[in-house]
């Protein structure tokens, strides 16, 4: 994993998301130009700016450096929905997707 791969990945998680370089940019509270810098690999951002880009995209860090996750964005939806469910919804759920993971 390299800053290739970071740069890469918030393209991709952005695009996913339906939204430009420019209003991701602007909703982050910088010039129209700053996602653009870092998927051209001009820049990178900090730390604490990485932090608000997980934020903004829907994922946690550990979601977006899992090159395993094809949709991570959808797997913290189901995962928010998940945490009010009763044990036995759960457990439907799980059958579920094991259904589908199968046919």
């Amino acid at each position: 994993m390299d800053l290739q791969f970071i740069r890469e990945r918030i393209s991709i998680l952005r695009t996913k998301k339906n939204v430009s370089e420019y209003r991701m940019s602007t909703d982050l509270g910088h010039s129209k130009s700053y996602i653009q810098s870092i998927s051209s690999g001009r820049a990178m951002p900090s730390m604490s700016e990485f932090l608000y880009i997980c934020e903004y995209l829907g994922v946690t860090p550990k979601e977006f450096f899992d090159e395993g996750l094809e949709e991570p964005q959808l797997i913290q939806e189901l995962n928010q929905l998940t945490k009010s469910m009763s044990e036995e919804d759960l457990r439907v759920l799980i059958r579920l997707a094991e259904r589908l993971q199968n046919s």
